[in-house]
């Protein structure tokens, strides 16, 4: 019988790859205090190392998502002129109604 699937949380993965980070024990080490496997140390503390810029470019993300969130909003505002056009021009046509 297999043992349930353990769902870490970010705090404790982070944890666990700044203690790798460090280097002051073996990944070995790590992984047998804190009961997870050696591979998934190596995994966490590279996809650590990887994502640190993120931490410091403060901002570039803001304004990639206020980017994103504008060019959303235009894309409704098209898509809902749109809809109340075709609504419209197929309530002229008695036989053909978009309500069912």
């Amino acid at each position: 019988m297999r043992k349930p699937r353990r769902n870490l949380s970010p705090a404790f993965k982070a944890r666990v790859a700044l203690e790798a980070i460090r280097g002051e024990k073996t990944v070995a080490q790590i992984a047998a205090h804190h009961a997870v496997h050696a591979n998934q140390v190596t995994t966490w503390k590279t996809q650590a190392l990887e994502n640190l810029t993120a931490v410091f470019s403060k901002g570039t993300v803001e304004d990639n998502d206020k980017a994103q969130i504008k060019e959303l909003h235009a894309k409704i505002g098209q898509l809902t002129v749109e809809n109340d056009f075709l609504e419209s021009a197929l309530g002229k046509f008695p036989a053909l109604s978009g309500k069912r």
